[in-house]
């Protein structure tokens, strides 16, 4: 009985090793161990920048309405 099971266990683990060696030559698990970075710098810039836009537009937005709103009564007191 005790064979079986110790004959059982060798095969699972042959199993597991010739699964494991597979998962390793796998171009998942390469792409999974590149080290390159994972998010590229342009998508890093474009982020900063919607944020740096962002936070200007929510600071200057009130004092730009007024400027349009000035500029544009003036253009109606010119005709």
């Amino acid at each position: 009985m005790t064979e079986v099971i110790q004959e059982r266990l060798i095969n699972a683990e042959l199993y597991v090793a010739l699964k494991l060696k597979q998962m390793k030559q796998s171009r998942i698990y390469k792409a999974l161990l590149d080290d390159r970075g994972d998010v590229p710098g342009w998508v890093l810039v474009v982020l900063m920048t919607t944020g740096l836009v962002t936070a200007l537009w929510t600071i200057a937005a009130p004092r730009l309405t007024a400027i349009l709103k000035n500029s544009l009564d003036a253009m109606n007191g010119i005709r």
